[in-house]
């Protein structure tokens, strides 16, 4: 499976540009430390229309560090791809976590998860983004196929367990204040 997998990594190391190699450190920056999510998060909890959105995104993302960066990293203890073979030079700093799962595409998805299941229209451009996001990990080196595949499940998840259970919090808390729809 490992070759496999450095075989897709190598084939992307293949079709490198100048400018694709400018896109998607830029993009993959979206994802450092979730900042980005973090603050779309945030932004949506500041306004009432959509701060069940935010809060959301927000807990999803706590969910996600506790499981998959705090938990899964340090359980599987993955070495990432540029750590096997550090001859692929690297267009970002060198990780300095374990590789497996994808925290970049976890967080990712479930924040576009999140954003998607309130609202389709924004849900489908964050959902791009996610893709991109998880798509210049490979470009980069950093992660192997199967930590961002199990990044993107994790996420998907994780984002449709917190929906889930928000939702069923609202409808039990309207149905004890007799709001019942």
């Amino acid at each position: 499976m490992i070759e496999a997998e450095f075989g897709i990594l190598y084939f992307l190391q293949s079709i490198h540009t100048p400018w694709l190699d400018v896109v998607m450190k830029n993009i993959t920056h979206l994802g450092d430390s979730g900042i980005f999510w973090i603050l779309t998060g945030l932004v949506l909890f500041c306004f009432k229309k959509t701060r069940r959105m935010g809060f959301c995104v927000l807990l999803s993302l706590a969910g996600g560090l506790l499981i998959g960066n705090i938990l899964l990293k340090n359980l599987v203890a993955r070495d990432r791809p540029c750590w096997i073979d550090p001859a692929v030079q690297l267009l970002i700093e060198n990780p300095g976590d374990f590789s497996f799962p994808s925290g970049h595409t976890m967080a990712s998805f479930e924040a576009a998860v999140s954003i998607f299941l309130y609202n389709r229209r924004w849900g489908a451009a964050a959902l791009v983004l996610a893709a991109l996001i998880a798509f210049s990990r490979l470009y980069l080196f950093v992660h192997f196929p199967s930590d961002v595949l199990t990044g993107l499940v994790l996420g998907v998840v994780i984002a449709l367990a917190v929906h889930k259970g928000v939702e069923w919090l609202v409808r039990q808390k309207k149905e004890k204040n007799g709001d019942a729809e």
